[in-house]
């Protein structure tokens, strides 16, 4: 059975927004890898600064604000456990029959789905600037002005 064109552009939308969270899904597996990385190589430093305090008899701060703040919110197990308990791709998309809403037409664009909504643009006015121009009696009558002071 054919597809409406209700059904076809919900296909249409439905694959757009599935693409748009695996990218999300794939750059947020990246980052937090990188962060748990970060995380780990600042608990290495903070080690060895500890060390160092100990030894040289001083006090450092062994952690940044921020090292420290990830640390004590998150830590690198929180984030690897995580990534470990999510997998890419784990929700499955099943594509069920979609009723044929709207009398089978298509719902009107949307720009939340990358659509360009078509329609007469709404084009503010220009504001009209008037340049006033110095009446030539002015400037001569400045100038008579002057004369007579001196």
């Amino acid at each position: 059975m054919a597809l409406t064109a209700y059904q076809t552009q919900f296909k249409r939308r439905m694959k757009r927004a599935i693409r748009l969270r695996a990218k999300a899904d794939q750059k947020a597996r990246r980052y937090t890898k990188l962060l748990s990385d970060a995380i780990g190589a600042a608990e290495d430093a903070a080690m060895q600064m500890n060390a160092l305090n100990q030894l040289y008899n001083v006090d450092v701060s062994t952690y940044t604000l921020l090292t420290q703040a990830l640390h004590a919110n998150s830590g690198q197990e929180v984030l690897e456990d995580h990534l470990a308990q999510s997998t890419p791709g784990e929700e499955a998309v099943i594509y069920n029959q979609i009723p044929d809403g709207n009398g089978g037409q298509e719902l009107p664009a949307n720009p939340l789905f990358g659509e360009l909504v078509a329609g007469t643009p709404i084009i503010a006015p220009t504001p009209v600037s008037m340049a006033v121009a110095p009446e030539k009696d002015t400037v001569l009558v400045a100038a008579r002005e002057t004369e007579t002071l001196d």
